[in-house]
């Protein structure tokens, strides 16, 4: 669940905003200073990005469908489910369900909010906290695109196995000093997004027979396809940039090679380095081809999906500050460890 619908609420400034500010103002900010310092890299920079653009198009299509769709038939019920059940057998769907639904993580806060305070355990709620913002089939298809398929579904099994390690640590754990009474008093549920309030019941996948939810799937859609085009634009330019600008010796010197080294040293920098999910990908491929290992590219998207701010955000705004560490703690752990394995397999 990554935060693909993290998008601010539109207001009567927002036309501004869309030209100027975020991800849209520091693309230009960044072609308009090549093209005042570097004039002769300025086409060759815009070129490469347009092109990238272009060949990921399939995939923000099928990104942006996908999701749509699932938010049109109101698949958020199935969640729920998650929460069921055996303890163990929670942590493990729980795990599962947010590492292959396409839901951001505020957008659920009030629904975790609500099994913590009737005391669903911490164990399951842990799970998918982890594992949510660090796989779906958005990012699946835009990671398959520029990494291969390989390291998607290297990553979807890492987001999966983090969710696992995260919650069964927090079971075996439960009765600590640590993860007892873990709920803020308060909790604060504004979360990092506009959080639309999801359909409830049971999902109705044949949703176009009904307006409302026609509706949403055209809002989803034009949301989430704006969404990416702009983060992927900056991210494709900064690419561009990287590769011309930063030597590959040094990222190959610091991030490159074998060993733990380069594996805890992108874990560590993923977090400030972090954009989103799917800026980082254009990101993590430009490393990969000036030199960053395997193991360091894994370990580094694990970190920094787990740490950036929206899914943060969404954990800090419900548990004490404890738990969060203990959040953060396995999510670092967690990234080491699929680096480890990614470099051994590849």
């Amino acid at each position: 669940m990554a935060d693909i619908n993290a998008t601010p609420t539109r207001t009567d400034t927002a036309p501004k905003r869309w030209i100027f500010g975020g991800a849209w103002g520091a693309t230009l900010l960044l072609l308009l200073a090549v093209a005042v310092f570097d004039p002769a890299q300025f086409l060759p920079t815009v070129t490469f990005a347009g092109w990238a653009l272009a060949g990921t198009a399939p995939f923000i299509a099928f990104a942006v469908l996908a999701v749509a769709y699932l938010k049109a038939s109101g698949a958020e019920t199935l969640l729920a489910r998650a929460f069921e059940g055996n303890p163990a057998r929670m942590v493990v769907m729980a795990a599962l369900l947010g590492g292959l639904s396409p839901f951001c993580s505020c957008e659920v806060i009030p629904f975790i909010a609500a099994l913590l305070a009737v005391g669903a355990p911490l164990g399951a709620v842990m799970a998918f906290w982890l594992a949510s913002p660090l796989m779906d089939p958005a990012m699946f298809a835009i990671t398959s695109g520029t990494l291969g398929w390989d390291f998607a579904l290297a990553k979807t099994l890492a987001a999966i196995g983090l969710g696992m390690f995260g919650g069964f640590g927090v079971l075996l754990a439960a009765n600590t000093p640590l993860f007892a009474d873990p709920l803020r008093e308060r909790p604060a549920l504004s979360g990092c997004c506009g959080v639309k309030k999801p359909f409830s019941g049971h999902p109705v996948w044949r949703f176009w027979s009904d307006a409302p939810r026609r509706a949403v799937f055209a809002e989803t859609g034009l949301e989430n396809a704006l969404f990416l085009t702009k983060w992927l634009t900056l991210a494709y330019v900064i690419e561009a940039l990287m590769l011309h600008y930063v030597p590959a010796d040094l990222i190959a010197g610091v991030l490159g090679g074998a060993g733990i080294k380069p594996i805890l040293l992108g874990a560590l920098v993923g977090a400030p380095a972090y954009l989103n999910g799917y800026a980082a990908v254009p990101l993590v491929d430009a490393l990969l081809a000036q030199g960053m290992s395997q193991g360091a590219a894994m370990s580094f998207v694990i970190a920094g999906g787990v740490s950036c701010i929206p899914a943060a955000i969404a954990v800090w705004a419900l548990v004490k500050p404890r738990v969060f560490a203990a959040y953060l703690g396995f999510a670092v752990t967690g990234a080491v460890i699929a680096g480890v394995i990614w470099q051994a397999a590849s």
